[in-house]
């Protein structure tokens, strides 16, 4: 066996990468997909499209890397969190579009669970908030709005999955409705203390028990593909939504370490060992991995516009004709001339949880360019993520040294300075960034015996670069001063 198949099934593309023994990537094949925004703070992808272009990049990467029959060993999955995909069971068709991590559209629901004084049921059993962000509200919308999707739930003809799941039904010909335990701690419907689906929660969102995956650990013989077939009979054996992965593959493994990705997205979480530690600063307790007996955890803060702020400036403003060119424009300036620019466009995540922020740009006078946009959306990254990582500070009572950073966006060389400056924490960039990928790649490993042990793997992570804190910090404090004030302007706008 000379390979791991990784599948990093993302919010914007589906990608394919094979790692060797060393964790050194053989080849890669990436498809980007369409995104659908049918209404304002709606977020919606196909999901035959998504298992299309998944499929076709396992087939495009392992042609690449010269691989035939017998010689990939197994299968790991990684996936954006959250999206809610429901299919019929005997076809195999969804019954509406995948409704993506970033949709808005249950927020009133949300507030109307609030109100009724269901929130902190929600969030002692599952370490979560009441939003949208997460599935359950997702799979409670499509019951109430698609025709005839309620009653056929409750006759057992539909299936939920998060993408993993979606995945996995469609590489194994639908003989396998499975998840695992990271992916269901971010459903609001299971409960992390006790690793199960939560009997109270289903009935409080009025969702049939009969829909859901089978939850397994993450590293663990899932089935076996029979889609495509180049690579039929290779065991999925690895399965993580991608921010849990992400940390594994940083080689984040005991209690202490910290990861942020840079993704659509920012993700930090800190590995909190075997304890599932309440946050008192609107942060998420969530399961980490589990690869033996015990469930493992973190704490997390998610910032739903990071790296997404970048295509904006190219798709949305057209300032750039790619995102490579965000770096070099923003570097053109010194500074943002006193620009801030706030990418609240699915409204902000930790530590704040207001589906009602809208994206904003402050401080504009006339000498303001493309270059001071571009550098404020690259320092709007930066902010967002010190936010988190202050809260992350004060719940676990650690003062991190070093924070581990992947995801494209890190390596972005003026981002991850401002980055390290705002946080006055060395910012530390892998010699591998792809850990998204390389985190399934290793939990499909460990359960085929790829690798011998965890200890192997933390033994392959190696640094790139370290980036240290430059700037004072009473200009710190005074550029931190300003991002408050200009969030304070964003929050509640779509109220």
């Amino acid at each position: 066996m000379k390979a791991i198949l990784a599948l990093d099934q993302g919010t914007t593309s589906s990608r394919a990468i094979l790692f060797d023994e060393g964790g050194a990537a053989l080849a890669s094949a990436q498809a980007e997909f369409e995104q659908f925004f049918p209404e304002p703070g709606w977020v919606e992808h196909d999901p035959l499209e998504i298992w299309e272009t998944q499929r076709d990049v396992m087939v495009e990467a392992a042609a690449k890397a010269g691989l035939g029959p017998g010689e990939v060993a197994a299968i790991g999955v990684t996936n954006q969190r959250e999206t809610t995909v429901v299919w019929e069971r005997a076809t195999g068709r969804p019954v509406n579009r995948a409704i993506v991590w970033q949709d808005r559209r249950t927020a009133g629901f949300c507030d109307v669970m609030k109100a009724e004084g269901h929130e902190e049921t929600f969030r002692e059993r599952t370490g979560l908030l009441l939003d949208p962000y997460f599935s359950g509200t997702k799979i409670r919308w499509i019951l109430d709005h698609v025709d005839g999707a309620r009653g056929r739930a409750e006759r057992g003809e539909l299936a939920f999955g998060t993408v993993d799941s979606w995945l996995i039904w469609n590489l194994t010909g639908g003989a396998v409705h499975a998840t695992d335990m990271t992916n269901a701690s971010r459903t609001l419907l299971f409960n992390i203390h006790e690793g199960q689906w939560d009997e109270a929660l289903l009935a409080l969102l009025d969702i049939p028990a009969s829909m859901l995956p089978e939850v397994l650990p993450s590293s663990h013989l899932f089935g076996e593909v029979v889609e495509p077939g180049i690579l039929r009979g290779v065991p999925i054996a690895g399965v993580a939504g991608d921010q849990q992965s992400a940390l594994f593959g940083q080689a984040c493994l005991k209690h202490g370490l910290a990861k942020n990705t840079y993704g659509t997205g920012c993700f930090l979480l800190m590995h909190t060992g075997e304890r599932a530690v309440p946050s008192e600063n609107n942060l998420l307790t969530t399961v980490a991995c589990r690869t033996g007996d015990a469930m493992e955890y973190a704490l997390e803060g998610s910032v739903f516009v990071g790296g997404a702020v970048v295509q904006w400036l190219r798709d949305g403003l057209g300032i750039i004709d790619s995102s490579s060119d965000v770096e070099p424009l923003a570097a053109s300036v010194p500074d943002t001339g006193g620009v801030y620019l706030v990418p609240a466009f699915s409204g902000l995540g930790a530590p704040h949880w207001d589906p009602y922020a809208r994206g904003t740009v402050l401080g504009m006078t006339r000498g303001t360019t493309a270059a001071h946009l571009a550098r404020a959306a690259l320092e709007g990254i930066a902010y967002q993520s010190f936010e988190v990582l202050r809260a992350m500070e004060r719940d676990s009572g650690i003062s991190l040294s070093e924070v581990r950073v992947d995801g494209g966006a890190c390596t972005n060389n003026l981002l991850m300075q401002f980055q390290a400056d705002v946080l006055g924490t060395s910012v530390v960039r892998p010699a591998v960034i792809e850990t998204t990928a390389l985190g399934a790649a290793y939990l499909a490993g460990l359960a085929v015996g790829f690798w011998p042990s965890r200890e192997a793997i933390q033994g392959q992570w190696r640094a790139e670069r370290v980036f240290e804190p430059q700037r004072a910090a009473e200009e710190v404090d005074e550029l931190l001063a300003g991002w408050s004030r200009a969030v304070d302007r964003a929050r509640r706008w779509a109220g």
